[in-house]
Order: C-alpha cells, then structure tokens, then sequence
C-alpha cells in the first residue's frame, strides 16, 4: 500500500540502485541478408558546466510563476533577459532540453528539495533533475572543459545530500502512487509526451548534393528497409511522404543515429518539421521559369535552403528578408554555400520595411510568409525554436497547454498585419501564409479580415483562396478544401496553409449560361443549340492557356491554371453558337449581303468587337441549301471562334440566304 515502510525501501532502492544496461540487436535489410547493430544504452554521465548555467538561465525565463497564495519559492528578478553562450549546436539543443525537462516536473524538483530543508534556485532545479535522472550518481568531469565554479559547489551539496534526495523523491512517488516520475505529470502533458515521441523524424533531401535514387542506395546499404507507409515505420525503417516527393519520415528512436550518419553531416539529408516542407512546395508549384520570391521572413536556414534546391531548374531568386547584422549574413552566406545554394539574395530590412514598389522585387511573383506564431502545433518544441529561432516562452506555452490571450492576441495582429502588407505587391500573383498554430485566430481569421480588408486597392485584381497542389498527390485529398490542415498527432505536427491568389478578370467571370440566356433574350440564337464537340473539349486546355495569355490581369500560367480549377465547375465547356443572317434588297439583279455572327466564351481584350463577316450568294433549291447552310456553320464555327457579347443588331426585313459547303455565293 502506498505510504508502507516496504514500499518507501522499495523505491528509494529502485532509485538508488536503477542503471542502464547494454544491448545488441540483429536486423535485415529485408533482402536476408542481416547487418549487426549495436544498440548501446550508455549510463548518462552528465554534461558540460556550461550546459547547466545556459540551462539555468533559460529556466529561469520560462519557468512557472505560481499564485501569491501558493508561491512557496521565489526565484528572485527575471526582468532582464539573460545572456546565452554556446559552444555548438550539441550544447544548445541539450541546455533547452534540460530547461524544458525542469519546467516539466518543476513542482516535483520544489518538493524534494523543500522537503530536504534546501532552498531552491534556478541552477539548483536544473542540476537535480539531471542528478535524479542519472539515478543520483556522480557525474564524470570532463578534462578539457573549463570549471565553473558556482556549477561544481552546487554538484558537491546536492551529491552529498544524494540519499536524503532520494528518499525525498521516493516520498514524493509514494504520495501520487507513481511507479516513476513521468505519472507525476498531469494526464495532458503525458499524452503530449508520448505524442511527441512517437511523431516521426521528417527529412527533405538536399538534390544540389545528391540523388533521390542514391538516398536509397545508401540508405539500403546501411540496413535501412523502405516501407509503403509511416503506419508500417518499425526501427530500421523509411516510407516517402504522401505529400512532398523529396521527403523521407523515419521512426523517431533513431534520431541519435541519423544524425551520426554521413548522409546528414554532409547537409544531404536535413531534419526539419515537415510544415516548412509543406510551404515552400506550396510556393514553388506557382512559380513559372524565372519568377523571384520574396521569403518574409529569415526564419530557419534550412527554409530557405529547401526554397533554393526546389527552384534551382525554373532559374528563380530568392529574397529574403530581416538579415539584420553582416555578422548573420556572413553566417548564412556560409550555410547556404556548404549546402550547394547560389540562387539566395540577402536584404537586412525587416519585411513591413521594404515598399510594395522596391525596384528589386519587381520580378517577385510569390510570397512565402511563415510568421512567428503561437507554435502549439509543434510535435518537437525544441527542435523548433532551435531551427526557426523560436521564443523559449513556446515551452511554457506547450508545458500548460494554451497562450494567453494577451500574447495571442497580439501574434494575431501582428501576422495581419504582414499579410496584409504582403496584398500591396502588385507585381506578387499569389502569397502562401503557414503557420504551426492550432487557434483560428492565427489562422482562418487572419486570413479572412485579409481578405475582407481589399488593402490591395482598386487598380489591380484582388486575391482570392485557392487550394494547395503537392507534387506527389495528382488529386491532394486537400484539392477539394480551401485551406489545407493537419491536427496534431502521433504521425504529424500541426500545420496550417492558406494559398491567396489574384482573382482573374471579371469579364472571366460570366458563366455559359449566362451568356446563352441573354443571347437568346435578344433572339440572336433562333432556337439553335449547338453541343460541344470533342474536338473542342480536346482544345479546351489550349484554350485557357490562350484566355490567361490575352487578359490584362496579369495572372502567371501556373496561378491562373490553379484558378480555372476552381472554376471549372462553372465553366467546364466552350461553346461555339453560330448563326446566318442576311440582308437582300427587292431588286433581284443586285447582289445580296449576309451576316455572320459566331459567339464563344472566349474571352478577349476590353477591347475586343465581334467580327462580321460578308458573304454574297445565289441559290437554286430552297430545301437543299438549307442542309448546306448547316453544314457550313459547323464547319466555320470549328475554324473561327469570336467573343460572344450580347448585342442587339436592327436589320432591314430579311431573306434568308443558304451558302454552299464549297463557300460559292448562293443565289435567292
């Protein structure tokens, strides 16, 4: 029973006495034959001294302020924002894991150590859970570091105090009847928990510096087995994204392991949440050969990486905005040369600074904005502030499960904002807004007041949703949605995507029932209907290239090729109407004049008249040249299609004229 003296012995000699152990594993490639793998549980030895004073400082940014009635800790100041060192990227992706591990169970660490008559602080909360988490062994020091020497007095009292620490632990899980210390944490968090641990690494291929089909060699070489499926991921295991043609998931206990291989340390595979994946394939599938793209923001490297290697065979620049300090500059300057990217322009003004008229970006058709959001989306929050250059509030955030709606409220506003400055670019034809929050407000609502908002003005087409195209779905199953959306699971982050782009031109916009209706209102049809033909449904995509190409809209082939498909259910056909009029004095001996009009949906210029084409004729069977006359419309109409535009035409009494398939004049 909880609380016995047998169980408290029982648990503070599992704590005292837990180690690690050694294990060897033996797996096929899936083609018999077998490659031994050493899996090595290595008993944690601790880190650096630097890690736990950037650990602390860190915590002591994020951690938990608790109500005046329960406060039984003060952590003093935590108005200044502390200054973070790092040797390399080792020591900064485990000083914030650190940090978030000692949010996590900060109220258990409190209650040891009160518990034990020692009062807390930051570096003393972050150096015990690391001790706890070694089983309350000693941590080896290692020679080349250089001692710090608050770090080494508080590791000599807390170890000192190892087993009266132990058996405060072994209360604490006796009193919440926890077999460890995770069944501390309130349900939510350990969903999350276990949420994020199973979400699968997701890895986009760098193509400047390798092939798919030699990702697949190495990979196999390795012992690594393809699947058809992220369901069917199982140690040694990868499938291709549904979504993205060059992206690899992997299960998630091999993360250590990927990183070791040489495939990730010569920048030809990279880890990164599949939601930039997802934007920077959305914004490539609207760009045309030579088109520039302006990224809003400078975000992760690794974005702007991915942008590159997409567009490296359509010859496109990349700007990206917000480079502020040449120091940065040099520093990405580096990167993207190591990773194989030359296409990349760097400008230090933040995005909202530049003018919609800025000379550069002139030739700039799309624009990739990818705001800094709330982030409650994320599967990984670490790995995401260290690749986006996240706030580290974002683990206090994830840790109590919501945003205030103080700060909610002003990412919101906020990302509006840039979205709408995004809208003034009148040269840009489509702008792609993603973000990694779960709440409205960030998402459909910005979107919407965008939209609502009509900042583009009046001298230029305004910006309507149209849905996302993924290169490997021929029909994405979010074809059909305006916006594109993944929940947060144990197979995906959480993702939000919004594809703005220019409306066409109004005069785009008549249906063919519309058309038809007022032509028949003007007894221009004279009860003929005519049906497409399969010659003309075969020309159709001939056509609506021909229709983008003579607007004056300005809309880029791939935007406008998105937009007819939203359309298509209004239009989904041309159709040719012809009919013969003719004009005939009483005077047999003179010569008579016949009018032509043919009408289609084919849009034109503003400009753009019907044509009226004379034809003068004489006839000797009123029976047969009927037939004739009808045979010669189609085939006209098959050869010349002319804008059908309603108008009323006044003619002088009318006798009808029949014109021969070999084009002779017919006679009356």
């Amino acid at each position: 029973m909880p609380g016995s003296k047998s169980n408290l012995v029982s648990l503070h000699e599992d704590v005292i006495n837990d180690t690690s152990d050694f294990s060897e594993m033996k797996i096929s490639d899936g083609k018999g034959s077998v490659e031994k793998r050493t899996m090595t549980l290595i008993k944690k030895n601790g880190y650096h001294d630097s890690i736990y004073i950037n650990a602390a400082k860190i915590f002591q940014g994020i951690h938990t302020e608790k109500h005046k009635d329960r406060i039984l800790v003060r952590y003093g100041d935590d108005s200044v924002s502390p200054m973070l060192t790092f040797k390399d990227e080792y020591s900064q992706r485990v000083s914030y894991e650190l940090a978030f591990s000692a949010l996590k169970y900060q109220d258990l660490l409190e209650e040891i150590l009160l518990d034990s008559c020692v009062y807390p602080c930051h570096l003393l909360v972050v150096m015990l859970y690391d001790l706890q988490d070694r089983k309350f062994q000693g941590r080896e020091i290692f020679d080349e570091e250089e001692p710090v020497a608050e770090v080494r007095k508080i590791e000599h009292y807390l170890y000192s105090f190892r087993t009266k620490l132990a058996a405060a632990l072994a209360r604490c899980r006796i009193k919440h009847d926890a077999l460890s210390i995770e069944y501390i944490l309130p349900e939510t968090i350990r969903k999350q928990e276990q949420r994020a641990s199973a979400l699968p690494l997701c890895v986009w291929i760098n193509t400047f510096k390798i092939s798919l089909q030699d990702v697949f060699r190495d990979l196999k070489k390795k012992g690594f087995t393809r699947v058809e499926s992220v369901s069917d991921l199982d140690r040694y295991t990868y499938c291709m994204d549904q979504h993205c043609h060059d992206v690899l998931l992997f299960p998630s206990s091999l993360k250590e392991e990927l990183l070791n291989l040489d495939l990730f340390a010569d920048c030809k595979l990279l880890l990164q949440d599949k939601s930039r994946s997802l934007a920077v394939h959305s914004a490539q599938a609207l760009l045309n050969t030579g088109d520039e793209i302006i990224v809003a923001h400078v975000g992760s490297h690794l974005t702007i990486a991915h942008m590159s290697v997409l567009t490296n065979d359509t010859m496109s620049r990349i700007f990206v905005c917000g480079v502020k300090s040449s120091a940065k500059a040099a520093e990405l300057r580096n990167l993207f040369s190591h990773m194989g990217c030359k296409n990349i322009q760097l400008l230090h003004e933040d995005f909202t600074e530049i003018g919609p008229t800025d000379p550069r970006l002139q030739k700039a058709k799309v624009i990739l904005l990818l705001p800094q959001c709330s982030g409650l989306g994320v599967g990984n929050p670490v790995d995401f502030i260290l690749n986006e250059h996240g706030d580290a509030g974002l683990l206090r955030d994830l840790f109590q499960g919501s945003v205030s709606e103080d700060k909610l409220g002003i990412l919101a506003e906020r990302q509006l904002n840039e979205l709408m400055h995004a809208m003034k670019f009148n040269k840009v034809q489509a702008i792609v807004y993603c973000t990694c929050s779960v709440y409205p407000e960030e998402n459909e609502l910005v979107v919407k007041k965008a939209l609502e908002s009509g900042v583009e003005g009046n001298k230029v087409q305004p910006y309507r949703l149209i849905p996302p195209v993924f290169s490997t779905c021929s029909n994405s199953e979010a074809s059909t949605e305006t916006f594109f959306k993944m929940e947060p699971s144990e197979i995906s982050s959480g993702c939000f995507l919004a594809i703005l782009a220019r409306e066409k031109d109004s005069s785009e916009n008549l249906s063919v029932k519309d058309i038809l209706a007022r032509a028949a209102a003007k007894g221009l049809l004279g009860g003929i209907v005519v049906e497409k033909s399969k010659e003309e449904e075969k020309k159709q995509p001939k056509v609506t290239q021909h229709r983008r190409n003579i607007t004056g809209s300005g809309t880029e082939p791939k935007i406008a090729e998105l937009l007819h498909r939203q359309t298509v259910s209004d239009i989904k056909a041309e159709v040719s109407v012809s009919k013969a009029v003719s004009n005939t004095q009483h005077n047999a001996n003179r010569t008579n004049s016949s009018v032509q009009l043919k009408k289609s949906i084919n849009p034109v210029s503003n400009t753009a008249l019907p044509k009226v084409l004379k034809h003068t004729s004489h006839s000797s069977s009123m029976g047969k040249a009927y037939e004739r006359q009808t045979l010669a419309r189609k085939a006209r109409a098959e050869r010349k299609r002319v804008v059908l535009k309603p108008v009323e035409i006044v003619l002088p009494p009318v006798i009808t004229s029949y014109i021969s398939p070999q084009g002779n004049k017919p006679r009356i």
